[in-house]
């Protein structure tokens, strides 16, 4: 038995309809489609396939409240990565504020280097060899396919229009993925990629007070977001934290210390959980240290990135802190394994 769906553009246009089979998700059966449905995590965890349902029933599936709030729900808002239909619908995707809209594209690229950032963390470049131009919004991510294994995300840490494209990868345990990259992948690897994708992206339009913070190698899309801000001129002040476990687990402080450096009006702050020995540095958790730096969040745009947890209990300060749900943009690191009915990565 299948119940077909209506799919509205944001603005209500019609866009296309297809049939779901009885115990499938919306997107799932979406994107095995072939339809670019807007989505990040597909697990109910980061809101990105936030949805209005217009006409019909659905069946949700557990998932976070940071995803999706009581408020939402009762205006009728779903998730398509939980919603699991009970009759004929008809949906419509949330349209974001300044929403980043990219031609879909599938890149042959080849690793052109291969840094060590931390004992966990490979910073990898790559040459686009066919398929682009590849144009993203910083804050964005894109699948990698590595020869024989299966596609993975990680989010861009290099601004749009740069030469090479830059990932952070941060070895996952029991991951093959990742264990391959900091293990086995050499210079000259193909590498297909496939984006962009995400909406925790950054909105050059926002003129208020900037807040960013990464946990380990979520300070990739981060970095992406703080270099192309800047470059791009945005003069309002910014504030960035980076919680890392101990100093081993500290990078590019020279890149950040040197764009302070050019830009007064960026302040950077990092933050150990677990200090391994005297330090200078501010320690605990990074979303203590945001509560006890900032009294009053309304007007600031926020940017998250990283270990789940450590997105949420930051989401939750700010929240508290007054800043409003639609101006937290954050993408939680969830491996493989992390997600419902998935391996590891």
């Amino acid at each position: 038995m299948t119940y077909r769906v209506s799919l509205n553009k944001p603005g209500g246009a019609a866009w296309t309809a297809f049939e779901v089979p009885t115990g499938r998700t919306i997107l799932e059966t979406a994107l095995d489609r072939g339809i670019d449905y807007p989505h990040g995590c597909r697990s109910g965890n980061c809101g990105g396939c936030k949805s209005h349902l217009v006409a019909g029933e659905v069946e949700m599936s557990p998932c976070s409240p940071y995803a999706l709030d009581d408020e939402e729900r009762g205006r009728g808002l779903i998730l398509a990565c939980r919603a699991v239909p009970w009759s004929d619908c008809t949906v419509e995707p949330v349209a974001p504020d300044d929403e980043a809209i990219h031609a879909s594209r599938r890149l042959a690229c080849r690793v052109a280097a291969i840094g060590r950032a931390t004992h966990d963390i490979r910073i990898l470049a790559l040459d686009i060899e066919s398929g682009g131009p590849f144009d993203f919004t910083a804050g964005q991510y894109a699948a990698l396919a590595f020869e024989g294994l299966p596609p993975r995300d990680f989010s861009m840490a290099s601004q749009p229009g740069a030469e090479r494209l830059e990932f952070h990868i941060r070895l996952v345990a029991d991951g093959g993925v990742t264990r391959h990259v900091l293990n086995t992948l050499r210079i000259g690897d193909p590498v297909a990629v496939s984006g962009p994708m995400g909406t925790a992206h950054y909105r050059k339009h926002h003129r208020g007070p900037i807040l960013l913070a990464a946990g380990g190698s979520g300070l990739a899309p981060i970095k992406s977001i703080a270099d192309s801000a800047l470059a791009g001129g945005a003069r309002q002040e910014m504030f960035l934290y980076f919680g890392a476990r101990a100093e081993r687990d500290v990078y590019l402080e020279a890149h950040f210390r040197a764009l302070a450096a050019r830009h007064p009006n960026l302040r950077v702050v990092t933050v150990l959980s677990e200090p391994d020995g005297p330090t200078e540095r501010r320690t605990g958790w990074l979303a203590d240290a945001l509560a006890a730096d900032f009294r009053d969040l309304d007007g600031f745009k926020a940017y998250l990135a990283g270990p789940p947890a450590m997105v949420e209990t930051c989401t939750e300060r700010l929240l508290a802190l007054g800043l409003a749900r639609r101006d937290c943009h954050a993408d939680a690191f969830y491996t493989e394994a992390e997600k419902p009915g998935r391996g590891a990565a």
